[in-house]
């Protein structure tokens, strides 16, 4: 009996090392993107002019036709906002196709019909396309509506977003190289400073827009385009196969399939194209969720694609640690579990020293992204010192958020039956908007209880630790126990707001 306990405690400190180890790596892959962004970061990938930042020589008299796609689904509160935006785009009437394609079921058909009869009195070219079903979602829609475009070049804008006027302008340009089959514009944010959850979601964002994407494709890598804010060849979608809805990710599966079929695609991180973030942890934790499920779909469609493909060994492995990243979720939920029987075992085993390995993924994970995101906030905000405070809280949500996101991983490798779950926009521009109690406000009075739970089993992890004097173990436990504990307390606060 005692041999065979000695065997299961040695798996399972044995595993949880392993486990540690594969954290590490994707720890260390934020370090490599930086020092990616700070080595090409002035260096353009290709020596074409039309690569470069674009002029104010483009020639409106010869520009070509745009077709403009707002895909829609009960947006009642900005859809007016967005058919704003885009028809106030500086670029020739004659010239700018815009396309509405509203899959919507309730008054947002109203506000549509309104903004668009206001606009075609005005001489613009806008449609509203509405569709007999919602068959394959946001991919649906944008193929369905692709197919009765005039333009040779799709630009895309989700509800939450407002073109500047010069949109056009800044990304044209570039399609002078006939390899380019995409353009990606950077992320803003009108409504950052609302609350400290949009805090943290501006921080994500701008350091996988402004760091990863500036490293990926100046170093001649991979990178996708993000669903919106971006502009398409209309012969890149359709040579790569179109829009599908296989994933929950039809943005990052074309992309991928566009690139492996030979086109090229330029980032423009100096033109910002603002959007609202998600002002409620439930649109937040849906929205995580779609995204980390649609990665783990693509990777498991494309990854064999992309390994049999003549392409650069570097190439190969960025892509492959950017589509299975958000398998670090699910490692994390995995370490957050064995935590306790390790800490109870590792005497017996005589592997004490694990807190050692617990102390260097410690700093391979927290500290890499600490920094990651302090190089993002210093090359784009003056004052950046003092968001240098909202870092805590950052790691405290991608703690947090393993949880649900570690479901969404496991949804994806199993293939289970998804659903594309909006994210609810507001229209909330400042601090005294609010979005209680709203049209599509969430409530889930449950929703905090598998984070309380992972909360007070950290808790009790931690406790056991500082017991049996693992001293180094603690920093790595604490990320836990605060973590968890930060996403339950929102989570049940924003449950019981819209009650």
């Amino acid at each position: 009996m005692d041999t065979i306990l000695n065997w299961v405690a040695i798996s399972i400190v044995g595993f949880y090392a392993f486990l540690l180890g594969l954290l590490m790596l994707y720890g260390l892959h934020r370090y490599w993107i930086v020092y990616l962004y700070w080595k090409y970061r002035k260096k353009s990938p290709y020596q074409d002019a039309s690569y470069q930042k674009a002029t104010p020589s483009f020639d409106l008299h010869d520009s070509p036709v745009v077709t403009v796609q707002l895909p829609l689904y009960n947006e009642f509160y900005v859809a007016g906002r967005l058919i704003d935006a885009v028809c106030s785009l500086d670029y020739p009437k004659e010239k700018l196709e815009i396309q509405v394609l509203d899959d919507s079921d309730d008054a947002t058909v109203d506000v549509v019909k309104g903004k668009i009869s206001f606009w075609r009195e005005k001489g613009f070219h806008i449609h509203h396309l509405m569709r007999p079903t919602r068959k394959g979602y946001k991919a649906g829609a944008l193929a369905w509506g692709l197919e009765r475009a005039k333009g040779d070049f799709i630009a895309i804008f989700d509800a939450d977003f407002i073109p500047p006027k010069d949109f056009l302008h800044a990304t044209l340009p570039y399609f002078k190289n006939k390899q380019v089959g995409m353009v990606q514009t950077r992320w803003g944010h009108i409504n950052a400073d609302y609350s400290l959850l949009t805090r943290v979601q501006a921080l994500f964002l701008d350091g996988h827009f402004l760091l990863e994407h500036t490293a990926r494709y100046r170093s001649g890598a991979f990178f996708n385009f993000n669903g919106t804010a971006g502009i398409w060849r209309k012969e890149t979608i359709v040579s790569a196969g179109g829009w599908s809805d296989r994933t929950l990710t039809e943005d990052l599966d074309l992309s991928y399939r566009a690139q492996l079929t030979g086109w090229k695609f330029v980032f423009v991180p100096y033109f910002v194209c603002p959007a609202e973030l998600p002002v409620d942890i439930h649109a937040f934790r849906s929205q995580q969720k779609r995204w980390t499920q649609g990665a783990i779909q693509v990777a498991k469609y494309l990854l064999r694609d992309l390994w049999k493909a003549s392409l650069p060994l570097h190439t190969k492995i960025e892509a492959t640690a950017h589509l299975t990243s958000n398998v670090g979720y699910l490692l994390t939920v995995l370490v957050a579990v064995l935590l306790l029987p390790t800490l109870l075992v590792r005497e017996r085993v005589g592997w004490m020293h694990v807190e050692f390995v617990e102390l260097v993924t410690f700093f391979a994970t927290a500290i890499s992204i600490a920094f990651f995101y302090a190089v993002s906030l210093r090359e784009i905000y003056p004052n950046w010192k003092w968001k240098l405070k909202d870092i805590p809280a950052l790691l405290s949500f991608g703690i947090g958020m393993c949880v649900s996101n570690a479901k969404a991983v496991w949804e994806g490798l199993v293939g289970t039956h998804f659903e594309f779950v909006r994210t609810p926009k507001y229209g909330i521009c400042n601090k005294f908007d609010s979005w209680v109690k709203n049209k599509y406000s969430q409530s889930n009075y449950r929703s905090w209880l598998p984070y309380t739970f992972f909360a007070t089993y950290s808790l009790l992890s931690f406790v056991v630790a500082f017991n049996s004097k693992n001293w180094f173990s603690l920093p790595f436990i604490f990320l836990f126990v605060f973590g968890f504990s930060y996403v339950a307390g929102l989570s049940y606060v924003h449950s019981h707001k819209n009650q």
